[in-house]
């Protein structure tokens, strides 16, 4: 190679500048969508764990924003080293931070502790990302001198670039395709290759001999943690998960919606139970979920029936029932989570429960959030089925509102008649009364009736018509049922002397107050 040539590939000093640049803002975009992954993250999880979203989010958010502040001001004595400096606490945020699902699972899991460990961890994950910014403010002064206007705009433009994009692949990609424990593992490493890049691509000279070793030895054990859990992350799941569960788990899968948990008892001195959780709240029991599905369907079915619209029930039981019904002409369920609807079309045991209900010719699945779904509709059907879990977040409370009541009273259709589960009136009876008063609200006149479910206790619902209050009977055409019958059905609407009528504003979108009735009420059961 002639020496011309030789030169000819050598950066000039402006290349080198512009190089050095680029890298650090990229830098810059990568950890902040890195930081913004590990919020929403910590949000996830304890929406998963606790419910609550709202709070869950005020806790991260706050904690994070005050630890940024601290962290920011504990980064000043840190700029005299700022290339070593930034390389430990990437280092230290890829750890905190890529452990911290898997931490918090299983300190929820073992120790039956959440909210403190949140607290600390989105201390420490938020006072790492506070010292993030100044130092990276020094190195960018350090490549090149520049007004502190020029540096601050260059640097909060990578910075917000990256928190959208952080904000979009938490949902969308990470979530669904990694999971919760798999996904900030792996955005650990991304966090932590970042960092060490910047560090060593463009800073190697201002480290000491010392300060390599240093960062070597944190990112080999960084390194040696995030691949761990990321290898063990099933093992670790399922092990953690079954602290939850007094029966065995059968099954278990996380989507983008829910946690799914199929248990069964193989004791041979108990009955076989088999069960379906959500988010950890039991769905049904197989042992008595037909007292429920009966009390819930037949009441409303003895009259216009030929086009029935199931809202949630994407475990077929309620389908299970319609489908007895020979002159039923379509039956729309209508389900968020096909991961749901998939396995009672498929898992044998829960099709065996729902007698394959889900694969008669008359029934037609939709999978999308039931509320955004009927305001989109124009069609009417005679009988409706709102099969919903109990309200105790404000993504549930919005499907107990007078606005979706509203809806549901649009798409029924003339002498009409929807029922809707309502919690237990005796174990919740602020929660059961409120749906009375917001169906009223919404222009209905309420039936209430209540039957007793031994898994899950006495169990209350709600029956209303587009021609005023409702009557409830049965049609014998169909074959007796296995727990109800006209007698059984005319005593459960008498309530006793403590359980009667409570008068409690109606839940709305704006003011969901269900909410925090159902959450009050069933923490001391």
């Amino acid at each position: 190679m002639t020496t011309a040539s030789a030169e000819a590939t050598v950066p000039n000093p402006i290349q080198r500048t512009r190089l050095s640049r680029a890298i650090l803002l990229a830098t810059v975009f990568v950890c902040a969508a890195c930081g913004l992954v590990y919020e929403l993250a910590l949000i996830t999880l304890g929406a998963y764990l606790i419910g609550n979203t709202a709070a869950q989010a005020s806790i991260v958010l706050s904690v994070m924003v005050f630890a940024m502040g601290l962290g920011a001001l504990a980064a000043k004595p840190l700029q005299k080293r700022p290339a070593l400096s930034f390389a430990l606490i990437e280092l230290a945020l890829a750890g905190i931070g890529g452990l911290s699902v898997v931490a918090l699972y299983a300190s929820f899991a073992w120790l039956h502790l959440y909210t403190a460990p949140l607290v600390t961890i989105a201390f420490l994950i938020g006072g790492l990302v506070g010292a993030e910014i100044p130092l990276l403010m020094e190195l960018l002064q350090r490549i090149k001198k520049q007004s502190a206007g020029t540096a601050v705009a260059d640097l909060n433009a990578a910075d917000y670039l990256g928190g959208l994009i952080g904000g979009l692949a938490f949902p969308f990609l990470l979530l669904p395709f990694m999971g919760q424990i798999r996904g900030a593992v792996l955005v650990g490493a991304v966090n932590a290759i970042a960092g060490l890049v910047l560090v060593f691509a463009v800073f190697r000279p201002d480290l000491t001999r010392l300060g390599r070793i240093l960062t070597g030895s944190l990112a080999a054990l960084v390194a040696v943690s995030l691949v761990s859990v990321f290898v063990f992350t099933k093992q670790i799941e399922a092990s953690a998960r079954q602290e939850f569960y007094s029966h065995p788990i059968i099954y278990s899968d996380t989507t983008q919606y829910q946690d799914i948990v199929l248990t069964e008892s193989i004791s041979p001195f108990q009955t076989d139970d088999f069960r379906m959780f959500l988010n950890g709240d039991l769905q049904f029991s197989s042992v008595d979920e037909y007292r429920y599905h009966e009390a819930l369907v037949h009441p409303i079915m003895d009259g216009p029936r030929d086009d029935v619209l199931i809202l949630g029930g994407g475990d077929g039981l309620a389908v299970r029932e319609v489908v007895r019904y020979p002159d039923v002409d379509t039956i729309t369920l209508v389900d968020l989570d096909p991961a749901v609807t998939e396995l009672a079309m498929s898992y044998e045991r829960l099709v065996d429960l729902n007698q394959g209900a889900m694969h008669d010719d008359r029934v037609d699945v939709v999978n999308d959030d039931a509320f955004t779904w009927l305001r989109e509709q124009n069609d009417t059907w005679d009988t409706i089925i709102v099969d919903m879990p109990d309200p105790d977040s404000t993504e549930l409370a919005k499907l107990y509102s007078v606005e979706f009541y509203s809806l549901a009273r649009q798409a029924l259709g003339d002498e009409g008649r929807m029922t809707i589960q309502s919690s237990s009136p005796y174990f919740a009876p602020d929660s059961y009364w409120t749906v009375a008063s917001t169906l009223e609200e919404a222009g209905f006149d309420p039936v209430s009736y209540w039957v007793s479910v031994p898994t899950f206790g006495d169990w209350g619902f709600h029956s209303v018509s587009s021609e005023g209050k409702p009557t409830l009977s049965l049609d014998d055409s169909i074959g007796p049922l296995r727990s109800m019958n006209s007698e059984s059905l005319a005593a459960a609407q008498s309530f006793p002397v403590d359980r009667q009528r409570r008068d409690l504003p109606p839940n709305t979108l704006i003011d969901p107050v269900i909410v925090e009735y159902s959450r009050t009420e069933w923490k001391h059961y």
